[in-house]
């Protein structure tokens, strides 16, 4: 199932808790590399971006390098697209990769793109021509039905765009906050109520299909998935309660099916009583994520300082998820490689990639295309087992803050045995180290995330001021502060 849809909770019980100017932080730490190879990176990959971008201003969600010439793009964009083409000019301005004046006229050609999109309740379709702006009702090449869809993740990543463009360009702010002002956070939750949890788990639905109104029948339950942005956004601006944060789940409940036997227990905060679980990798105690993948653990703290306000939780689990993803490729699956996150199926397609252990769903996502999975309390099955393992450079560049010098080393290997990278536009999107295949696209999602990481590790605080300021920090900070996971 591809995340762009949405996520659904699978297994006995999940019903019932479905899962659904810049200021740098005070302390920084040292590069993990030499800045200049970073920079290097940083350029390609943001001319990437810039080749994503069409004339209308909007990025488009793909660019195929597989023929002679120029990169074509594709036709359709999301929300999350434009989000990161947002921020990734934001940041290109930042490094001084472009000029202010070429960011302003790129954040201008954008923002008049966005008023012209089609919304509903406030809110962004899933997918739209990324050459005129219209509503995309048929799929690109093969005429398949798009039935239109608002999906509550998606539309917090073009928040995030439209936030940090603000921040960077005080004459966009007015039109901006125009745009934002009628997003409700409010719209897409169910209030919680303790007469009945399951109908009313205090969560965010995972979207809304407009043709019927129809809500996802699942919610968005785990906290440490991408998701949680959209949380983050509705907490800051006061649309949705605190206690939210609470009501989501570090693991899913003792008796309910899931990926493994959660050890931990139940405390209260807030006066809501949380079920503080955790799962044991390779000997650490982590707060696993929805499918075990890379950018669902750390693809929010990019932006929301999650470690430095809670360093004793977040920063902790982060850092132990990057341990078990490494540990994962090279010793438990001995690709010799590791970083396995959503992407490109290098042979074409688009799959969930993960570490199958680090994530709740009963064989959640697999490091392979041929998804071999690992069952709690049984052997691992042997290396031979992992057929077409897949590994994305995206992945090892979220893990910079965390393991940086074997991130750098991990991109290089990549470059180097299987010629990853391409020159002038930065990394391919995915290599099968089994067969040495590497994908023929460069995703906009995945790019973005990496000029993200790379801006933060070069320029610490550049894409984080609006989320560090404001209800991000009277609202989200404090709750942050009081998490104490069990691990």
């Amino acid at each position: 199932m591809d995340r762009r849809t949405f996520l659904t909770a699978a297994g006995t019980g999940a019903a019932a808790l479905s899962l659904g100017a810049v200021t740098a932080p005070a302390a920084v730490a040292a590069p993990a590399t030499d800045p200049r190879l970073l920079t290097t990176w940083f350029r390609d990959t943001y001319r990437s971006i810039e080749a994503m971008t069409t004339d209308f201003g909007l990025v488009t969600d793909k660019i195929d390098l597989s023929g002679p010439g120029a990169p074509v793009q594709s036709a359709q964009t999301s929300p999350t697209n434009i989000g990161c083409g947002l921020w990734s000019t934001v940041a290109a301005a930042g490094l001084g990769v472009i000029r202010e004046s070429t960011m302003i006229r790129a954040l201008t050609r954008t923002v008049a793109a966005v008023e012209k999109l089609e919304r509903h309740h406030g809110f962004w379709l899933n997918w739209y021509d990324a050459h005129d702006g219209s509503v995309l009702t048929e799929w690109p090449g093969t005429g398949d039905p798009v039935r239109p869809f608002l999906s509550s993740v998606d539309n917090a990543w073009l928040v995030t765009g439209l936030r940090i463009a603000a921040d960077a360009a005080p004459s966009l702010r007015p039109r901006i906050h125009r745009i934002l002002a009628t997003a409700d956070w409010s719209y897409f939750y169910t209030p919680y109520d303790p007469a009945d949890p399951v109908a009313g788990p205090g969560q965010l639905r995972g979207g809304v299909w407009t043709d019927t109104d129809e809500p996802t029948p699942h919610h968005y339950g785990a906290l440490n998935t991408e998701p949680r942005m959209a949380s983050y956004l509705g907490i800051a601006d006061g649309s949705l309660p605190g206690d939210h944060y609470w009501h989501l789940l570090r693991t899913m409940l003792p008796e309910h099916e899931q990926e493994q036997k959660p050890g931990g227990g139940y405390v209260t905060v807030d006066g809501v009583r949380v079920w503080n679980g955790h799962y044991t990798h390779r000997g650490r105690k982590v707060v696993p994520t929805w499918g075990g993948s890379m950018f669902e653990a750390l693809m929010v703290p990019l932006f929301v300082p999650e470690q430095q306000w809670s360093p004793r939780a977040w920063g902790v689990t982060h850092q132990r998820y990057v341990r078990g993803q490494i540990d994962h490729g090279l010793r438990e699956a001995e690709y010799g490689y590791w970083g396995f996150s959503p992407s490109n199926v290098p042979e074409d397609g688009y799959q969930e990639y993960g570490v199958d252990a680090l994530g709740m769903q009963v064989d959640g996502y697999a490091s392979n295309t041929d998804r071999t999975h690992t069952t709690d309390g049984e052997p691992l099955p042997p290396p031979s087992a992992f057929t077409n393992g897949v590994v994305t450079p995206h992945a090892s560049f979220l893990a910079l803050p965390y393991a940086g010098r074997e991130a750098v080393a991990n991109l290089r290997a990549l470059e180097r045995d299987f010629g990853a990278y391409e020159d002038g536009l930065g990394f391919r999107d995915s290599v099968n180290v089994s067969t040495g295949r590497v994908s023929d696209f460069m995703l906009a999602l995945d790019q973005g995330m990496i000029v993200a990481a790379l801006a933060q590790e070069l320029r610490p605080g550049l894409l984080q001021q609006p989320f560090r300021t404001g209800g991000f920090r009277s609202r989200v900070r404090p709750l942050l502060a009081k998490e104490r996971f069990s691990i």
